[in-house]
C-alpha cells in the first residue's frame, strides 16, 4: 500500500524530523531488551541507533547465511569485545544488527538475537523519525517479518 504522504511504497516512505535521545547502559545490563524498555517506556513509534560505543562480555547473533527455512545459524560468544558498531531498528520487534571486536581485534558480527550482556558501558544514541512509525510484516519472499514504514497518524 502506497504512503499516502509521498507517494511511494512503504519501504521508502519520505522524510521526517528527527529527536535524539542518550543512553548510557551500566556493567551486567542486557543491551537489547534495555533498549526495548526505553523504546518502550519513551513510546516511540520510529526509533533506530544512530550510534552505540561499549563493551559486552557475551553475544548470541543469527550469522548471515541464515535463511527462513534455516534460521539455526547462530553463535553464542562469551568474551570480552568492543562494540565496533550497532546499526536498526527498535520498533517492537528490533532488527539489529552487531559488530564485535575480540581482544586481538578479530570481528564478528550478526544479527542480535539477544544476550548482549554489557561489560562496562554501552553508550547509545537513538534517533525517533518523529513524523513516521515503523512496523513489521511477514514477506512471502524472504520468510521473515521485514520493516513497513508508515507516516504517523496527524502528520502529512
Amino acid at each position: 500500500r502506497p504512503c499516502a504522504s509521498c507517494r511511494s511504497s512503504p519501504q521508502a516512505c519520505g522524510g521526517s524530523a528527527l529527536q535524539v535521545y542518550a543512553l548510557r547502559l551500566g556493567p551486567g545490563q542486557e543491551l537489547l531488551s534495555s533498549l526495548l524498555l526505553f523504546v518502550a517506556e519513551k513510546g516511540l513509534q520510529a526509533p533506530f541507533i544512530i550510534t552505540c560505543v561499549g563493551s559486552v562480555t557475551k553475544a548470541t547473533l543469527r550469522l548471515a547465511n541464515a535463511s527462513a527455512e534455516n534460521t539455526n545459524e547462530v553463535v553464542r560468544l562469551q568474551e570480552r569485545f568492543e562494540i565496533v558498531s550497532l546499526v536498526g531498528t527498535l520498533n517492537k520487534e528490533a532488527h539489529l544488527h552487531v559488530c564485535l571486536s575480540d581482544k586481538a581485534g578479530k570481528t564478528v558480527g550478526g544479527h542480535v538475537l539477544g544476550d548482549l550482556e554489557v561489560f562496562t558501558t554501552a553508550e547509545v544514541l537513538i534517533g525517533e523519525a518523529t513524523d513516521l512509525r515503523f512496523s513489521r510484516e511477514m514477506d512471502k519472499r524472504t520468510g521473515f517479518p521485514e520493516l513497513v514504514v508508515e507516516p504517523r497518524p496527524g502528520q502529512n
